[in-house]
């Protein structure tokens, strides 16, 4: 059946009547009224306006190959026409959950050869959760339970991830978090440096994993778990020598790592994942949204050989999703690393688009309110601050981040505003003239949203 095309106001209003919003205040939203996106192709959407919007955030930090790719169409028709579900609970499986397999053992770092599949990857991560905590009663040290993540670390919103991660905004809305989960502070060299060189300051932000272990007791401590670069707190790329120290701290102590590559996999970095691009040399590795390209739901746990040696002796492995592995999803996710690898998409973002993007951010780094431009790759934050010289940022009550969000979206440019930072994740497919664009977008954003607030 044809999808019923409607009015923006009639949109709006049964969006109203009958939508709730992920991280949203409804109320809100229902006075300012809900941005309808109706169809997208290669890095622009538009909305039931007729407006074209160039996605500076590829969906949510996902379609790598950008909208359109019919490859990936085609791949989810055949399979669903063939086989559009099947569960591997049984003990079966489908041709598409097992050819996933191979195509991801040939992309991921050394030694991760087994994937358990999710569909989102906050179920990627109570996954890990339980196979590490599962892992450690097979070595007979089941105290090791807790594990250690980042303020502003992002893991997911099911109540395990939200435990596991270090959003306050998150927490507050449970009251009670789950037990066995801690954060130590995370790094951000532009607020905390206090006169330090990146160096010194790498190996003083890792060390607190140290004397979080100390306190806690190593024969307590499961693993620790961090984005390669954080992302949804805010893009925070890690200073020189900070994954080597935490690295080291984690061997001392026969503590896991974990990579969380949601954001950072299939190539936003440069490299395939993020932990290619900083050493890491994770036990586990929770993957999704670049997977597939966002194109269907699919995530999973890639899990390292030392460990899968351990679990695989462990019994009965209770734990699954009646979707994992859905082969249509598993369909499109192997359509989708074939295409980043015909069209050599990392390669392409590590060598041409992401320098250019770097330099071309550049340009904004004298505005007035821009503090600092972080990140790596394809994935950026333009910090918004009052006052250069003091590094003084906006404060929530300001709203600044908001307000130039939906100005440059007014511009056609999506960006995402995240703690008083302008967040940027476009599609690797990105042109140097749609970097233009982006820049030139972004500027006036800036532009008005300086003039807001006296500071032009």
């Amino acid at each position: 059946m044809a999808q019923t095309l409607r009015s923006t106001q009639d949109y709006r209003a049964l969006d109203v009547a009958h939508h709730v919003h992920p991280f949203t205040d409804q109320k809100a939203l229902a006075g300012k009224g809900v941005r309808v996106i109706t169809r997208a192709e290669g890095a622009y959407v538009w909305d039931s306006d007729g407006n074209k919007i160039l996605d500076g955030m590829a969906g949510l930090w996902c379609v790598n190959v950008g909208y359109g790719r019919k490859e990936l169409v085609d791949a989810a028709t055949q399979q669903l026409q063939t086989l559009p579900y099947y569960n591997s609970f049984f003990q079966t499986a489908t041709p598409s959950q097992i050819e996933l397999g191979k195509v991801l053992a040939e992309v991921t770092p050394a030694g991760l050869k087994h994937f358990f599949y999710t569909n989102s990857g906050s179920e990627a991560n109570d996954t890990v959760i339980r196979l590490a905590r599962h892992y450690w009663r097979v070595k007979g040290k089941p105290t090791k339970r807790t594990f250690i993540a980042r303020t502003l670390g992002y893991h997911g919103s099911t109540l395990a991830a939200v435990s596991l991660g270090g959003m306050a905004h998150m927490h507050a809305l449970d009251g009670e978090l789950l037990p066995g989960f801690v954060q130590i502070p995370h790094h951000h060299y532009y607020t905390q440096g206090g006169g330090l060189s990146l160096e010194e300051y790498g190996l003083k932000a890792a060390r607190l994993l140290e004397d979080k272990i100390l306190e806690l007791g190593a024969d307590n401590v499961a693993a620790f778990i961090g984005e390669p670069v954080m992302g949804a707190g805010g893009v925070y790329d890690p200073p020189p020598g900070y994954w080597a120290e935490i690295q080291r701290i984690c061997r001392k102590y026969e503590v896991l790592v974990v990579a969380d590559e949601v954001i950072c996999g299939f190539g936003r970095t440069g490299q395939w994942f993020g932990s290619q691009t900083y050493g890491i040399d994770p036990d586990l590795m929770p993957m999704a949204k670049g997977l597939s390209s966002g194109y269907l739901p699919i995530a999973g746990v890639a899990i390292h050989d030392r460990i899968w040696k351990e679990i695989n002796e462990g019994g009965a492995l209770a734990h699954g999703y009646t979707y994992s592995g859905h082969p249509a999803s598993c369909a499109v996710a192997i359509a989708n690393i074939q295409l980043l690898r015909a069209e050599g998409l990392v390669e392409r973002t590590r060598d041409e688009i992401a320098p250019y993007f770097r330099k071309s951010l550049q340009e904004l780094a004298s505005h007035p309110i821009v503090g600092e431009i972080r990140g790596v790759g394809l994935i950026a934050a333009i910090q918004l601050v009052k006052d250069k010289q003091s590094r003084e940022i906006f404060t929530a009550q300001d709203d600044a981040a908001n307000f130039c969000r939906d100005t440059a979206a007014n511009h056609g440019l999506i960006m995402r505003a995240v703690y008083q930072a302008m967040v940027l994740s476009p599609p690797l497919i990105i042109t140097r003239a749609q970097v233009d664009e982006l820049i030139e977008k972004a500027r006036k954003a800036l532009d008005e949203t300086a003039k807001k607030f006296g500071l032009g």
